[in-house]
């Protein structure tokens, strides 16, 4: 195990004893809020430091059982009990560099998934349409609920825009890498010649706020309209006005929805996205500061940068960011992401882990 590693696991181990300590004082007791939060604490490092014990016994065994093999008796029952501990140690270095690496605190939220037509015209629309459907069934193999927030539909089908809402455990954690631009190369339905065509549609994934986030916005800041929702939903959709559409007056950030029964209904889920938005905002300009300090490959949250390539004729999928390449692009567009969201997942923890050591 490299030396920064064991001062993190060393500082993880003596930070437990300081949280016992205090959490056995009468004064912390009765204050409930720092009663709760050092609490929370402790079982986060409590879980650190008790994988680290582990792995000094595994270290103090390895030691044991090669000194015993300069026993011939003791040799073959040695060699065993070395192999056990080498893997058991591996196993375990890799749980805690794992545990070591900074949590985003908005990973186990739930999301939301804008997709939108870009270059391309009807082409762009008909591929907005199709990356809904993968992310769709992606969200359904991993037993989230989805449901559609607001949308524009395109006149030859596909959306000119769509907003999705995705409940579930660490939702935005595992989508938050689709960010970005996302350009598909194939033949269209609508030519005749056979030529493959190139179009782009950008995505982009919001982690959803907290019910008290959203209530932080100060009300005069926004304009509230009511219309009549458009598209599929039978006659009450069509009879009343409940669709919402809110706008942030000193950014401009817009958000509607039309999906749900009534006004209330409606007006609640698009104050959500809405504050999303402005959230997104907000990082991006920190990021943007940041960036001369700190570059990342993976969550930049630039929504101009070209993430990925669909190539239909050579069934491929190339995610530019981490030079990973897939021929397996009808499984995935089937839904079946899990080797790509895998594959940015371990990219980012590789990133964080460089940065740790570097930092320590």
């Amino acid at each position: 195990m490299k030396p920064f590693l064991r001062q993190q696991l060393v500082r993880y181990a003596d930070r437990q004893g300081e949280l016992e300590f205090l959490l056995s004082r009468e004064d912390i007791m009765k204050d409930m809020t720092q009663f709760l939060a050092l609490s929370r604490e402790h079982t986060e490092v409590a879980a650190v430091a008790s994988r680290w014990a582990r792995y000094q016994q595994c270290e103090a065994d390895l030691a044991a059982a090669q000194d015993m093999l300069a026993d011939p008796d003791m040799a073959e029952m040695a060699q065993e009990e070395i192999d056990n501990a080498s893997a058991e140690l591996l196993q375990l270095e890799s749980e805690l560099q794992r545990m070591l690496l900074p949590k985003d605190p908005d990973d186990a939220r739930n999301a939301f998934v804008e997709i939108r037509a870009g270059t391309g015209g009807d082409e762009s629309a008909l591929f907005a349409g199709d990356l809904l459907r993968m992310y769709s069934r992606y969200c359904e193999r991993r037993g989230w609920k989805t449901e559609i927030i607001s949308e524009s539909p395109s006149e030859l089908g596909g959306y000119k825009e769509v907003v999705i809402r995705v409940e579930g455990d660490n939702a935005y954690g595992a989508l938050k890498f689709e960010s970005g631009g996302h350009r598909v190369q194939r033949v269209p339905a609508t030519e005749t010649q056979g030529r493959i065509h190139t179009s782009a549609c950008t995505v982009a994934v919001l982690p959803e706020p907290d019910e008290q986030e959203a209530v932080r916005i100060n009300p005069s800041d926004l304009r509230i309209d009511t219309y009549r929702a458009s598209g599929a939903g039978g006659q009450h959709i069509n009879k009343t006005d409940s669709a919402v559409r809110i706008t942030h007056l000193p950014t401009g950030i817009v958000a509607e929805c039309q999906d749900g029964r009534s006004q209330h209904s409606n007006k609640a889920q698009a104050l959500k996205v809405l504050t999303a938005r402005i959230h997104e905002k907000e990082r991006s300009e920190r990021a943007a500061k940041d960036a001369a300090e700190r570059k990342s490959l993976i969550g930049s949250g630039d929504r101009s940068d070209r993430i990925r390539t669909y190539n239909f004729p050579q069934g491929r999928l190339t995610d530019h960011r981490i030079n990973l390449t897939l021929y397996k692009l009808s499984y995935i567009m089937e839904g079946e992401l899990d080797d790509v969201v895998d594959a940015l997942q371990a990219f980012e923890a590789a990133q964080q882990l460089a940065e740790l050591e570097v930092g320590t």
